[in-house]
This record gives structure tokens, C-alpha cells and sequence, in this order.
């Protein structure tokens, strides 16, 4: 059979064309942290130690409280709230960021009485649907203005709300057309990693959202070569949606507890007593940034969590996720370094 040689080079063109288009180049890396909201201004002493890592991003959340998850009405930018969790606490944190060349995403969460999942909320009849859609909308409409006010680099239009986005797709479609009309910069949303092949309106946003607390190994101390082998199922379906949707994939948190077993179940955020293992949370760390850092489809992350108070934070030996005074904060300090210019 004769093979004509210049079909061939167009068709090997035609698929390098198609694999290149599919696959998108994230540009710059985000090295971030998520900033817990405190009951205090931020100053420079809170800002240094974050630039002494080489972040070049930080996630400032506002936050919502609902008494439970069927419950219609969020209360948000109270006198009740903490400075750092309302309106002008979050203001005043991007400013004092952005006078430190920090990049900001805002990125509001709501807390149900209890720490009950968000991602279960479900409202009970229609007109509570409606009545929860237009108190989540003005929420996060006010702190959209307030990104755009302040020049904030990105805004997160939700965090880990699985069940709303699926059961209201209208509304979801509708939100993101309004935020557009409000802010100029990019859109993520921020879904559970469990849920994040669900979602359907990553075409509309500029990044995959993920929490990224994918379960990768059940060793109580696992070694970073056992971790990234953990990653690689994960890691196949976040190239799939990159390609499916043209988006790179942002790691809208990331983090391990510095505690046995820290990789089995990353996102189990319970108080317990159990003794402090940083070593396991630092190999997981590695195994996250030997993983996905390289790769031109990843946008990068924001660490999950760091404190405004950071030598507070590093005087308290804790099996929490904060990496601040633990091995895992010099992982930080060698991944996000590598690249400032």
C-alpha cells in the first residue's frame, strides 16, 4: 500500500495542533498561601514572613455563617465578625498586601454552625432556594465590587458548595455573568476534591478550582516517592479536565496536618490529641510540588493555612496544617523561591 508522505505530515500537524490547543499553558506560577482572618489588622510584621517564603499570592477569605445547612439566609460583613473576616478587614489586608508586590484572591467561604460540610447545604422547597440564591448573591457581589475597588488579581465565585452548583445550574450561570459585569479580573470557583469532575461551568471561569485534599497514601510517615506515586490516578484526571476545558488547574488550597497518617484522609480537620509528625507533612509537601510544579497545565496554589501572627504560630508545637515553624514551611520557602525573578 502506498502511503502518500505528504498526507502524513499534515495529519501529524493537524493532531500537534489539536494536543497543543487542548492543553493549556497556566503562565505565571502562583505560589500562595491562604491567610486565616484574624481579630487584627494586618501590619508588615504579619506580611515579612510571608514574603521571606517567596509567596507571591495569599487568599484573603470573607466569611458567611449559616445556622445549618438547609437554612435559607446567610449573615455576612457584621459588626459580629472578626476584622479580617467583613468588609474592611479584607479591604485593609489586600491593601497591606498589594503595598508588599502580593498578589490577592479573594475568596469568600461560608461556615455552618458546627463545622458542617458546605458542600451538603440543600435547601428545603423552591422558595428557599430562592431566598438562599439572593442572600449568596448579594454576599458575593459585595466582595466582587470590593475586588474590583481594590485591584484584587483574582476572585473565587465559592468554596466546596457541590450540591448548590448542581442543583441550580440557572443560578450559577447567571452569577458568574454578573460578577463578569462587576469585576475585570480572573474567576475560579473552589471545589472539593472529590467533586471537581462535577462541576459544569468550568468553561465560563478562567481556572479549575480544586481543594486539593486527594487521599494519596495510608503510611503513618510516607515518603515523598510513596506520595507521588498516590498522586497519579488524581493527576490523570486533573490533565483530562485541563483538556477538556482549556483551563489550567489551580490548586485553590492545598495542605497536609503535620501527623500521622497526614496523606490517608488530608481533609479531616478535627481537634485531636495525637502527637506532631512534620516530617510526614513535609514529604507529602514535596510530593505536591515534585508533582505538579513543573507541569505547563498547573497554575499552582495557595498553602493551606497560614496565621497573621507568625511567631506565635511557630512557638506552638501542633499537629495542625499550618506549615509555619515545621519542615514544611522550608519546602514552601524552596518551591516558591525557585521562582521569583
Amino acid at each position: 500500500m502506498r502511503i502518500d508522505i505528504r498526507f502524513l505530515l499534515v495529519l501529524v500537524v493537524a493532531i500537534c495542533i489539536t494536543a497543543c490547543s487542548a492543553t493549556p499553558v497556566a503562565g505565571q506560577q502562583i505560589n500562595g498561601v491562604s491567610f486565616v482572618s484574624s481579630k487584627d489588622n494586618l501590619t508588615q510584621s504579619h506580611i515579612d514572613p510571608i514574603l521571606n517564603v517567596g509567596a507571591s499570592h495569599a487568599a484573603v477569605m470573607p466569611f458567611a455563617f449559616v445556622r445549618d445547612k438547609n437554612h435559607p439566609e446567610l449573615q455576612f460583613n457584621s459588626e459580629r465578625q472578626w476584622f479580617g473576616e467583613r468588609y474592611t478587614g479584607v479591604k485593609q489586608y489586600v491593601e497591606a498586601l498589594h503595598q508588599n508586590d502580593i498578589k490577592v484572591m479573594i475568596k469568600p467561604h461560608i461556615w455552618i454552625w458546627r463545622g458542617v460540610f458546605t458542600g451538603d447545604m440543600k435547601m428545603d422547597s423552591e422558595a428557599d432556594w430562592e431566598l438562599f440564591e439572593k442572600s449568596y448573591e448579594d454576599y458575593i457581589l459585595l466582595y466582587a465590587a470590593l475586588a474590583e475597588e481594590t485591584h484584587a488579581e483574582l476572585f473565587c465565585i465559592g468554596t466546596e458548595l457541590y450540591n448548590f452548583t448542581k442543583e441550580r445550574p440557572e443560578f450559577w450561570a447567571s452569577l458568574i455573568e454578573k460578577v463578569r459585569n462587576v469585576f475585570s479580573g480572573k474567576l475560579t470557583y473552589a471545589e472539593n476534591w472529590d467533586k471537581v469532575g462535577e462541576v459544569t461551568f468550568w468553561s465560563d471561569l478562567d481556572f479549575i478550582g480544586a481543594d486539593a485534599y486527594f487521599p494519596v497514601t495510608d503510611e503513618v510517615t510516607p515518603t515523598t516517592a510513596k506520595a507521588k506515586g498516590g498522586w497519579e490516578p488524581h493527576k490523570k484526571l486533573l490533565v483530562s479536565l485541563s483538556q477538556r476545558y482549556s483551563k489550567p488547574i489551580l490548586f485553590t488550597e492545598f495542605g497536609y496536618r503535620s501527623a500521622d497518617y497526614a496523606g490517608k484522609e488530608p481533609w479531616v480537620s478535627d481537634r485531636h490529641d495525637g502527637k506532631m509528625n512534620a516530617k510526614a507533612q513535609a514529604n507529602l509537601y514535596e510530593a505536591v510540588f515534585e508533582t505538579f510544579w513543573d507541569e505547563e497545565w498547573f497554575a499552582g496554589g495557595f498553602a493551606w493555612k497560614w496565621f497573621h501572627n507568625h511567631d506565635r504560630a511557630i512557638q506552638e508545637e501542633n499537629n495542625r496544617f499550618t506549615p509555619q515553624g515545621k519542615e514544611a514551611e522550608q519546602i514552601l520557602k524552596k518551591w516558591y523561591e525557585r521562582d521569583v525573578k
